[in-house]
């Protein structure tokens, strides 16, 4: 399995995973999951690889989130509005052979190399 990141250049977190994935000499697929967001399905798999819950990757306090009134929402709002919104996906997540994690702080990314 290849290592995928989930990116948003605008972030310090998901930057910092980037680099030091490239500093360990791995080229990473870099996904711009705004341009082209995970769909449900996907979301699913990443939450079944990690043991995350919907409320785990999602930005709560993303200006969106209580715009779209999502505090109190179920897993299945939750990642219908992340695949909808991929703003509110928080990032950066990496998928590696040996795992897929939120990478918050960017050094968890280490553990996944």
């Amino acid at each position: 399995m290849a290592v995928t990141i989930w990116h948003n250049a605008a972030c310090s977190n998901s930057r910092g995973a980037l680099a030091l994935i490239r500093e360990a000499g791995i080229e990473p697929v870099v996904v711009d999951y705004l341009g082209t967001p995970p769909d449900i399905a996907t979301l699913r798999a990443v939450l079944a690889e990690s043991g995350l819950t919907a409320g785990d990757l999602v930005r709560s306090k993303e200006a969106q989130f209580a715009e779209l009134g999502l505090a109190g929402a179920d897993d299945a709002a939750l990642l219908a509005a992340m695949a909808e919104h991929p703003r509110l996906i928080n990032r950066p997540v990496v998928r590696t052979a040996k795992g897929t994690r939120l990478c918050r702080p960017p050094e968890t990314v280490l553990e996944l190399l």
